[in-house]
């Protein structure tokens, strides 16, 4: 496969815009870091089209998987979290071709995970934690007890890359191995609730009393990014918020990470007049610094 593959990504590396090559090989037969391919190949470039270009191959029975990713689709992966084979593809893959020590230095930097990034993983890892939790406490209070025990499940693992980022890590795939090492007491808790006897229901209240602190504890790192980001002026409108270029990561979970803080009273709301009688726009401001 190596003699077939050659030639393509050779030719690739004569290119000015490349910056780097990886290859990826399956280390075990039902390993997914591939996605079931014997060899990934990853291309970084400056720009292209496309933010990805994917071409698939085979040959005598083996499939190779080529992926041409732009270096700005890339940093937002690495931002946002949204492609988490991508962490262990730069850290794992043998590098093929390195312009200007460019996939060395994304190495590096990976390992090194500057505070400002991490700062705002956390507060995006954050905004999805309380999503989850607050959806299960709903769906758990209205006794469907099921749809509660999914929300929990997953609010436990964003409880868990949390604890791994806040300790300067990057999530793995193998999250909860990761976990067991870093924070023992979220890895029972998750324990408790899979693998438990007791009831579904009485597993659940049990783990919204003890996780209900365990979340509230870390309010003040995991909105951090946030409430830095809103004392940069007196008060905001919910459009001023939301259109804040670094807000906008926080997507479909920013209202509810809004109202979860103002809660929580890191935030007030400030009421400002309309020309109509009795109605206000809703401003936010932080409050006097609590975190």
């Amino acid at each position: 496969m190596d003699d077939i593959l050659r030639p393509i990504y050779q030719e690739r590396a004569s290119h000015a815009n490349t910056l780097g090559i990886l290859r990826i090989e399956k280390r075990h037969k039902l390993a997914t870091i591939t996605d079931t391919f014997d060899v990934i190949l990853l291309i970084v470039v400056k720009k292209q089209d496309k933010p990805v270009h994917l071409k698939h191959y085979q040959y005598k029975g083996m499939k190779a998987a080529l992926h041409i990713v732009d270096e700005q689709q890339l940093r937002e992966w690495l931002l946002l979290g949204t492609n988490r084979k991508i962490v262990e593809w730069l850290y794992e893959g043998k590098i093929l071709f390195d312009r200007n020590e460019y996939m060395e230095k994304l190495r590096v930097e990976l390992w090194d995970f500057p505070f400002h990034g991490r700062k705002i993983k956390i507060g995006l890892e954050f905004a999805k934690l309380i999503r989850r939790y607050l959806d299960g406490k709903t769906f758990f209070e209205n006794e469907q007890y099921l749809d509660a025990y999914n929300h929990i499940v997953h609010s436990l693992h964003h409880l868990g890359r949390l604890a791994i980022i806040e300790s300067g890590f990057h999530p793995e795939l193998t999250v909860w191995n990761q976990v067991k090492q870093i924070e023992p007491e979220i890895y029972k808790l998750y324990e408790e609730l899979v693998m438990s006897e007791e009831s579904i229901e009485k597993r659940l209240e049990l783990l919204f009393l003890a996780s209900e602190f365990l979340i509230y504890s870390r309010t003040s790192m995991g909105a951090a990014h946030f409430l830095e980001v809103l004392e940069s002026r007196s008060a905001w409108s919910i459009e001023e918020v939301s259109t804040h270029p670094e807000l906008e990561y926080y997507g479909v979970d920013l209202g509810i990470m809004l109202e979860y803080l103002i809660d929580k009273d890191f935030i007030q709301v400030k009421e400002i007049e309309t020309k109509g009688q009795e109605i206000f726009h809703r401003y936010y401001q932080v409050q006097t610094k609590l975190y």
